[in-house]
């Protein structure tokens, strides 16, 4: 499988954000990718507006979306994002969906929000309630997770017990001392609970650090970039896959069963 990640700062103009997704929709399909994760919270930000994300929500039927699936019709790429939802008055749910062929193939609602470092996501979006799903792409299996989801192995670690092979990581990274240093442990240490990739795309910008990677089963970063917007590339394969869980069969190895998500 070919992985493409790409990363780039969100302006507060949704048509703007949805034109550079489109952009880069094309460019993976053209680079012949069966897989492109962008960042997390997609619709719109503005620095000095925090909540600028949720009180731009869309439906899924809304017009980003709409231009989105357009340009999903293309080709067979599969395309990871995520973008708030509205819910009830003045909240939304952080959303993960998968397009495929012009359709929502799979979506997740972001489970761990990120109320930490003097953020509360919480304040505005509503926690969802359900694990992510798998999906197929070019023969392997792929788990789905959003940005604070990281810092929490039990949920790599469900996905990679229904079989994932890769842990797909929409993120919006927040800025601050050590948190590049956070970012990379971490994805390695996720790479290597599972045994699984990791590909990670990071939005850049004033707040977030960029820094997207794919990451393979033995926590060797294979593909990186900086705090620019940019895109990379990585083959994968269920062969590495299974080379390292042979070498390392942390999963079959295991005394515990997981705890309950929920």
């Amino acid at each position: 499988m070919k992985i493409a990640v790409g990363q780039f700062a969100v302006t507060p103009h949704w048509q703007k954000n949805a034109l550079t997704c489109v952009e880069m929709m094309a460019k993976a399909a053209k680079q012949g990718a069966d897989l492109l994760v962008l960042p997390e919270a997609l619709l719109a930000r503005e620095d000095s507006d925090p909540d600028l994300s949720v009180k731009s929500a869309q439906t899924l039927d809304g017009e980003y979306i709409r231009i989105l699936r357009e340009e999903s019709r293309k080709n067979a790429l599969t395309t990871l994002l995520t973008v708030h939802v509205p819910t009830t008055s003045g909240r939304a749910a952080n959303t993960l969906l998968a397009l495929k062929c012009g359709k929502i193939i799979a979506r997740y609602e972001k489970l761990h929000l990120y109320d930490a470092f003097s953020v509360q996501e919480s304040r505005c979006v509503d926690a969802g309630e359900t694990v992510p799903p798998l999906i197929e792409v070019a023969g392997m299996k792929v788990g789905l997770m959003t940005c604070y989801d990281l810092r929490f192995p039990e949920l790599a670690l469900s996905l990679a017990l229904a079989g994932a092979e890769v842990l797909a990581l929409p993120a919006a990274w927040v800025r601050g001392p050590h948190k590049e240093h956070h970012w990379a442990t971490l994805l390695a240490a996720r790479a290597l609970d599972t045994t699984c990739y990791l590909a990670a795309a990071g939005e850049c910008g004033n707040k977030n650090i960029g820094h997207s990677r794919i990451v393979d089963p033995f926590g060797i970063t294979i593909a990186a970039a900086a705090e620019e917007p940019e895109m990379i590339f990585a083959e994968i394969s269920s062969q590495r896959v299974a080379q390292v869980r042979e070498r390392l069969p942390v999963l079959k190895n295991r005394r515990f069963a997981p705890p309950s998500l929920l």
